[in-house]
């Protein structure tokens, strides 16, 4: 037995145990390895290993105890579950012997989840499937998970749009109490007490035939020294009240999603097609942009009308196109009113390519589905006329909402795009330095610098793509609630404000013109409400290019079945230190050739954009010449390999 002596030493050091932990409240952070992470609420990461892992799922909020474990290093243990944040998940189903199991795809969580006989749903092993946590493993680390409902397999049509939507959780569906407040709403008439009538111009809309919520319509005429342009634009907010569950709904979707092959519309059908579509022939409320502009293109004045209109034609670019190239066979085209303006569309592009900056044309290409909506062609297409025609209207009247925001300290949303980062200025001193001299000591910072630089190395003769090399080391324009200049056109202040059937934010400013004009408080608004904005915005664009990307890879597979004889050819796109992605001349799809495991060791060089080995080099926009290998399964990636001989240095 221990004496007296021992057993205080026991409990002395016991006591020592315990006063060295702590309990904090923490979310499990988790890695692409079985370790993962506690983030406590002062910032602290606290290592938990792969045992207490299989207590929680990623983003769980704990209670955890930190105490030192071998070596010193504080370990997080899990006591209890707080809160479990994950809802509904995408996943695929598998089997193993007689088990079945959803294998998820839900960022780092990658464990296989036991799917209890009962909760499957009819699902079988290869099946894509919505599912849910039935069982969480905080007791026994065995988690468990019901299907919700089976998207379907390879051999389904749509698959790739429906599960890119659901691993993203964009809502397919509106609540059934938001779709009976539509109902009662669309019986209402409008309220036409504070709107102009402006019925008897003869407005038209320019879209694509299949178009429904036509969101804009536009007229033109002359003017003794240029021209009266009327944007208008399809007026929802007043059915859409801030704050309001049908609000909230639209503004979680932020913006319409446009896959190839389906549509999910940011607002009901019956208000985004029905109720506010500027359609042909009927009456509809409209916010109008009214813009004096003079016959070299400058807007002189505008001023902004809560408006009635009525769309006299619904054309589309193609009919609009062939008016254009002089082939006016449709009795239907609205020849005056096209005529006006395409005239007034050639001074306005005329002017900002003199003064501002015109994105460059690039090559397009469009894709051609079968009834199955797979690729069954790509084919090469140009931006048309008539596509310019209504994009140069559009911009005219976005920079005039900006001008009014600015003018009445409205706060925003204003789309600003600062130029060169701030901390790439020192960079982009050394790229002139090197490459365009001329540049040297530009001001970065000013509307008139950052245009001289992308006019100038836009219109380079250097055997470098200038141009093209300097984009890393520019900013993403983004939406903020103070106005500033958006350099990559050149502008001192711009938005959106053209689309508010299919834009969130298009909306909010369309709230902010009407308060204004109706003399009323202006609606409050801060960065982070933006901010979350612009992240949902992000999430649709990576359930597009998902999507993108998996119809690609089986167009690829159907097209060269992976093999290494069916050679493509393309141009490096973009380059990096690991590798580098080309786009395909024949279609426009990109994949990625990943040189990290190249029997050669290559060497990124920032200042050439290439990539050099012994006997090899590749820069951007090079001709080089690939196989398709596959793809990764879990991100669509497309994976390219190259050809024997590409992209060796030339012997002389």
């Amino acid at each position: 037995m221990l004496d007296q002596d021992a057993l205080a030493s026991l409990k002395g050091l016991k006591s020592k145990m315990e006063a060295d932990k702590e309990r904090a409240d923490a979310t499990i952070k988790g890695t692409q390895s079985r370790y993962g992470f506690a983030v406590l609420d002062d910032g602290r990461e606290i290592f938990v290993t792969p045992d207490e892992m299989l207590k929680v799922l990623p983003e769980d909020r704990v209670k955890v105890c930190v105490h030192p474990g071998r070596e010193g290093k504080l370990i997080a243990d899990i006591e209890r579950l707080i809160e479990s944040p994950l809802g509904e998940f995408a996943g695929v189903c598998v089997t193993k012997g007689k088990a079945f199991f959803v294998q998820p795809d839900y960022g780092v969580l990658t464990r296989w989840l036991f799917v209890p006989p009962h909760a499957r749903n009819g699902a079988k092993a290869g099946d894509c499937v919505r599912c849910a946590i039935l069982r969480h493993p905080i007791k026994d680390g065995k988690p468990q998970a019901k299907i919700l409902s089976v998207l379907g397999n390879t051999k389904t049509p749509g698959l790739e749009n429906q599960y890119a939507l659901t691993r993203a959780s964009i809502p397919q569906q509106w609540p059934a109490a938001i779709l009976k407040q539509i109902e009662s709403l669309v019986a209402l008439p409008y309220d036409e007490s504070c709107r102009v009538d402006l019925t008897g111009l003869g407005f038209v809309s320019i879209d694509a035939a299949k178009t429904q919520d036509i969101d804009d319509a536009l007229y033109a005429e002359t003017s003794p020294d240029g021209w009266t342009l009327y944007v208008a634009i399809a007026d929802p907010s007043d059915a859409i009240v801030a704050g309001s569950e049908l609000d909230q709904a639209v503004a979680q979707r932020a913006t319409t999603v446009y896959l190839h092959g389906d549509v999910v519309p940011m607002l009901p059908e019956a208000l985004a097609q029905g109720r506010y579509a500027l359609a042909e022939g009927v009456t509809r409320p409209a916010l109008v942009l009214k813009a004096e502009i003079s016959n070299s293109g400058t807007i002189k004045s505008f001023e902004f009308i809560e408006a009635l209109i009525q769309s006299h034609g619904k054309l589309s670019y193609y009919a609009v196109e062939r008016y254009l190239e002089g082939h006016n066979e449709d009795p239907a085209i609205h020849a005056s009113a096209v005529e006006a303006l395409y005239q007034l569309f050639r001074v306005l592009r005329q002017h900002r390519s003199e003064h501002e900056l015109v994105m460059e044309d690039r090559q397009e290409f469009r894709w051609i589905l079968d009834d199955s909506k797979q690729i069954e062609s790509i084919e090469p297409s140009e931006k048309l006329l008539s596509q310019k025609l209504v994009e140069e209207c559009m911009v005219v009247a976005n920079r005039c909402a900006a001008e009014f925001m600015m003018q009445h300290q409205c706060p925003g949303p204003f789309i600003t795009h600062e130029g060169f980062r701030d901390d790439r200025q020192a960079e982009a001193e050394e790229f002139f330095q090197r490459f365009a001299p001329e540049l040297v000591g530009t001001d970065l910072t000013t509307l008139e610098g950052f245009r001289a630089v992308i006019a100038t190395l836009a219109g380079s003769v250097h055997e470098l793509p200038l141009r093209a090399m300097i984009n890393r080391l520019l900013t993403r324009a983004g939406l903020t609630i103070e106005p500033g200049a958006h350099m990559g056109m050149a502008i001192r202040a711009y938005t959106n404000f053209t689309s508010p059937l299919r834009k969130y934010a298009d909306l909010l400013v369309h709230r902010q013109i009407k308060a204004v004009l109706r003399g009323q408080p202006l609606p409050t608004q801060c960065q982070s409400e933006l901010d979350a904005i612009s992240d949902r915005l992000m999430r649709v664009r990576e359930v597009s290019q998902y999507a993108e990307r998996w119809l690609a890879a089986n167009y690829l597979q159907k097209l060269t079945g992976f093999k290494r004889e069916a050679l493509l050819t393309g141009v490096v796109a973009h380059i990096s230190s690991s590798g580098f992605n080309v786009r395909l001349d024949d279609n426009g799809l990109e994949g990625f050739v990943d040189l990290r495991k190249d029997p050669e060791k290559f060497s990124f060089d920032k200042w050439t954009a290439s990539l050099t080995s012994t006997t090899r080099r590749f820069t951007l926009a090079q001709p080089v010449t690939i196989w398709c290998s596959g793809f990764d399964p879990k991100t669509r990636v497309i994976h390219l390999e190259l050809a024997e001989g590409c992209g060796h240095k030339d012997k002389a």
